[in-house]
């Protein structure tokens, strides 16, 4: 049985004081408007091109997390990636852009998340009245960089900035040598531009999940148990949820799966393992998270803190708050996720009639022979 030390728990949790910014991750850094972007790093080095970005957690999970913030009208520049990039708005209003030259247009807002598909151009636009927040979670432990707009390429030479082919921002006015022919990424051009995938507002909009489109429904086998029946909202792929009913909007291939999880004042997520890595970022204070088979090693997580739990790992959530608490679950890998709850608990939810089948969904006990029932 894999189990886990307090010590190594607080390791894996990113607190909002430990999030470290860099002013000089991207090439378009010194442009004005964009000047006073603020990058975060926390699970993995995300896009970076800098050398002196912080990254919390290095350890590969199969995708990474970052942040952005930056004052009020303050833009990222249009760009491509080349693996998925999903943004989680947590606070303030941003204005997405995609399309060859930023064209098309859309507003997020709390609780909104946007997955943008991979080879188009995009960048936003902080519309809000403060900083603002947003998470985001890019495909894959290495997402092979990003490819900037040409006219962002030419105008960077401009103040002495270059990227290498490595990806590796260049500033000759802090003493870099000027690079020479063949060394830097050359700027698309206007045909390779043309060709790229159009998507029009309608088909952006269907990879938007808003606030108000959350389907939450009780998720899991222990759903009729006192103090249970915490619930989920699915966003992007197949996650933790055992609920038949339960299907997320954004379903292509990202590498991972995303849920909002919604727990009740005094409820509970009872113990259960799961073989896959798990990240948890709530959206306020009150998720206290109990790991091991016996709970006893906790953590009170904070609202907007990163919380990284092994695969294997037994693990246990209660609202300690007056409110309901929301986070975000992201799973690595595009497969169904199948939670395995403590024996205890399978027991507990046959007496209520309620049992997993053979897809690991939960179903009434009695209908289910006892050859398809499933024990996890």
């Amino acid at each position: 049985m894999t189990r886990i030390t307090q010590t190594e728990a607080e390791a894996r949790r990113v607190k909002r004081s430990d999030y470290t910014s860099c002013t000089v991750a991207f090439i378009d850094c010194k442009k004005p408007g964009s000047h006073l972007k603020q990058n975060y790093s926390i699970i993995g080095p995300g896009v970076t091109s800098s050398s002196e970005q912080v990254i919390n957690l290095p350890e590969a999970h199969g995708f990474n997390i970052g942040a952005a913030a930056m004052p009020t009208g303050i833009t990222n520049n249009l760009h491509i990636h080349f693996t998925a990039e999903v943004f989680m708005v947590y606070d303030g209003e941003y204005t997405f852009r995609w399309g060859s030259n930023g064209e098309h247009e859309m507003v997020g807002r709390p609780g909104d998340i946007l997955s943008v598909p991979t080879w188009i151009f995009r960048g936003f636009t902080n519309t809000g009245a403060g900083e603002g927040w947003i998470f985001t979670t890019l495909g894959g432990d290495n997402t092979g960089g990003v490819i900037f707009h040409p006219d962002i390429l030419r105008e960077a030479a401009d103040y002495g900035l270059y990227l290498s082919r490595n990806n590796v921002l260049i500033d000759t006015t802090r003493g870099d040598p000027t690079p020479g022919e063949g060394e830097t990424l050359p700027p698309m051009s206007d045909a390779e531009v043309a060709k790229l995938r159009h998507y029009s507002p309608e088909e952006m909009r269907e990879r938007l999940v808003s606030t108000a489109e959350r389907d939450f429904r009780p998720a899991f086998v222990d759903r009729a148990l006192d103090g249970c029946g915490a619930e989920i909202a699915p966003v992007i792929g197949h996650g933790i949820s055992q609920n038949r009913d339960h299907a997320a909007k954004i379903r292509n291939p990202h590498g991972f799966s995303m849920e909002w999880l919604r727990v009740a004042p005094g409820q509970t997520v009872s113990p259960f393992t799961l073989d896959d890595k798990m990240v948890v970022i709530p959206r306020t204070d009150g998720l206290r998270a109990r790991l091991n088979p016996e709970g006893d090693v906790t953590l009170d997580l904070g609202g907007w803190e990163t919380f990284s739990i092994p695969a294997e790992i037994t693990r246990a959530f209660e609202n300690t708050s007056d409110s309901p608490v929301e986070a975000l679950i992201i799973v690595s890998g595009d497969h169904q996720k199948r939670p395995r709850f403590a024996p205890q608990v399978l027991a507990a939810a046959a007496e209520k009639d309620l049992a997993l089948d053979a897809q690991g969904y939960v179903a009434a006990a009695h209908l289910i022979p006892s050859y398809g029932l499933v024990a996890e």
